[in-house]
């Protein structure tokens, strides 16, 4: 097959990417580095040209609701109107557990309209839930980090290795249109705090942690939100697994 990836660079664009190649199809990389742009469309229609699938793995950090919604549906917008003249058989968008559960987080506004046009587009998709990414913690302490002093949420989690989320979309990809596909999961819950001291650990980064939900993901993420359903598909790659290929390589492959 020939496979487009949107969001080809990035951490989990790359990695499908790759995947879709071992499996022997022929990869299209959509990125604005490489001269096609989601929110102009400019370089879109060449790219899909004989495309049989597309995987939507693209992110944006946007802490206004607005300015998410409005990125992430402009980019959806673009991609949908250049698939169906092209002939796409199949559009994949990754997405998140527990996105219809939290209101108040700007991302998940913008991961909910990119799953309300897609699932409203012209072109037969697949829309497949994941939990977070084994590397979030770490994250996290990016994201808040001062000074020494990183605030964290305590948060529960079913992390997933970046390498298995690329491994089920192309495999997906591969397949035909799955409609809204089951949540897809690591093999066991987290707490997020222990798993950023540990990854702290592992990159023998210092820093102090400070537990609590005045930070920038709050309380209405607590309890199971963010968990899987019982019918989940789980993965295979463990956060200890992860973290040990971290610790090896200077920066997990798997």
């Amino acid at each position: 097959m020939r496979v487009a990836v949107a969001g080809a660079t990035g951490n989990i664009g790359a990695r499908t990417a790759a995947a879709l190649e071992r499996a022997g199809h022929e990869v299209v990389r959509i990125s604005r580095s490489l001269g096609m742009d989601l929110i102009t469309g400019d370089g879109l229609d060449a790219a899909l040209s004989g495309v049989d699938a597309v995987v939507d793995a693209t992110s944006h950090e946007a802490a206004d609701r607005d300015e998410a919604v409005a990125y992430f549906g402009t980019a959806t917008r673009n991609l949908l109107a250049a698939e169906a003249p092209a002939g796409v058989r199949h559009h994949v968008l990754l997405t998140i557990v527990g996105v219809d559960r939290v209101e108040g987080n700007a991302h998940y506004a913008g991961k909910r309209e990119q799953e309300r046009l897609v699932s409203q587009g012209p072109v037969p998709w697949s829309i497949v839930p994941f939990t977070q990414f084994h590397d979030f913690a770490a994250t996290v302490v990016a994201w808040t980090e001062h000074e020494g002093v990183a605030t964290i949420p305590p948060l529960l989690v079913q992390p997933i290795a970046p390498s298995d989320v690329a491994d089920v979309l192309a495999e997906i990809a591969a397949g035909t249109p799955q409609g809204r596909y089951r949540d897809v999961a690591g093999p066991e819950p987290q707490d997020l705090v222990d798993m950023a001291r540990r990854t702290n650990d592992a990159r023998g980064h210092s820093v102090k942690l400070v537990p609590t939900w005045s930070s920038i993901l709050g309380p209405e993420m607590a309890g199971d939100v963010l968990l899987p359903g019982e019918d989940a598909r789980i993965a295979p790659t463990t956060f200890e697994e992860w973290l040990a290929n971290d610790r090896r390589s200077g920066r997990g492959t798997i």
